[in-house]
């Protein structure tokens, strides 16, 4: 299961999203640095309104969404890559994680200290990016020693990542985000495996007061944020942490006329959820029956044979053809056999790159 990790300075609000996101109160949240020491996980349901309206349609025994997993970061600190705070101990967290998602505080509150003494987002992001960089310079520095020995010795793979690290570098010492453009579909490839944490996909949670939500834009914090997220290209989600920490325990009716209430048309926390999703290079698909409606998350780019092998691994080994109808076929023509009898449905092989939204019937032999 896919990753997101939550990171950000310390008393920026990390653990208070993470509860909201989870629905549960298994992070401890304090006004002090470190609360958080060793990192909290939890499963998160992906939001996708494709699940009710195909349960209209097969009136299913249970409806399963997509999931995937959240992880709530002790705060770093400047100095983390040289053992600072718990900086090392911090930095091997985010290595383990598949994107992070970084929390910036963008609010005034004198009765919630800063570790820098002051608000200022842009030098809050800076301090995260240098660390992951000062921490990625090291890496490469101790693996290029190995590789060249290994080079030497004729391994084209220890060539293509040395290939790689040269590339990566620039970009470290500039302390910016690393553009996959320079690199070969190959060293593409390659280049997650070697774990350096710039590179992986990042998005920016711009944390703000309840009575700023209708308002974001009014901010300079969040506006400031927001210029230099467009310069990264990298998503901002605006939310109130707090808040939705409380909307939590709420049901859906009075949650959504709270939301009313303060000006917000939607749940900041859904709208994160769906960004990390997509964040990670994932896409759903579908299958539909009398026993379950659910959600498969996937790969982008995954054949009918691998998202298969994600329901169960005979499904792969035995695979046959995959009977698949477009979500929007789905829904027009009202059921699986209206589908067939109007011809929507294909019959897809091996080399079928499934699309987000494939309502899909797998079929294998073992």
């Amino acid at each position: 299961m896919l990753k997101a990790g939550i990171v950000g300075l310390p008393n920026v609000g990390k653990s208070t999203l993470f509860n909201a996101l989870t629905a549960s109160y298994q992070a401890e949240s304090a006004n002090y640095p470190f609360c958080t020491i060793e990192p909290n996980s939890g499963i998160v349901k992906v939001p996708d309104e494709r699940l009710d309206k195909l349960n209209s349609i097969v009136k299913s025994q249970q409806i399963i969404p997509a999931v995937f997993e959240f992880v709530d970061i002790a705060g770093l600190v400047r100095g983390a890559s040289k053992g600072e705070g718990l900086g090392n101990q911090f930095l091997s967290h985010i290595r383990e994680v598949d994107a992070i998602v970084h929390v910036v505080r963008c609010f005034e509150d004198e009765n919630i200290t800063h570790v820098d003494g002051a608000i200022d987002p842009l030098r809050d992001v800076e301090t995260i990016h240098i660390e992951l960089a000062l921490a990625d310079q090291a890496s490469a520095a101790k693996r290029l020693e190995r590789l060249q020995k290994q080079k030497k010795q004729g391994d084209k793979r220890a060539a293509v990542e040395i290939a790689i690290i040269d590339k990566v570098m620039p970009f470290l010492d500039k302390v910016q985000a690393i553009d996959l453009s320079v690199f070969t579909d190959e060293e593409r490839a390659i280049l997650p495996q070697l774990q350096f944490l710039s590179s992986k996909p990042l998005l920016y949670v711009s944390n703000v007061m309840e009575s700023e939500l209708a308002h974001p834009d009014q901010n300079k914090h969040v506006q400031a944020l927001k210029k230099k997220a467009q310069e990264e290209d990298r998503p901002v989600v605006v939310i109130s942490a707090q808040i939705e920490a409380e909307l939590s325990a709420l049901d859906p009716e009075e949650k959504a006329g709270y939301l009313q209430s303060i000006g917000v048309t939607g749940s900041g926390v859904n709208n994160l959820i769906r960004t990390a999703f997509e964040l990670l290079g994932l896409k759903t698909y579908f299958t539909a029956g009398e026993k379950e409606v659910r959600a498969w998350p996937f790969k982008s780019g995954y054949t009918a044979p691998q998202c298969a092998g994600i329901i169960h691994t005979d499904f792969e080994r035995g695979f046959i053809k995959a009977e698949v109808i477009g979500y929007d076929d789905y829904i027009t023509a009202g059921s699986d056999k209206a589908a067939k009898e109007k011809g929507l449905m294909r019959l897809e092989g091996k080399e079928y790159l499934m699309l987000d939204g494939d309502v899909v019937h797998f079929r294998f032999n073992v």
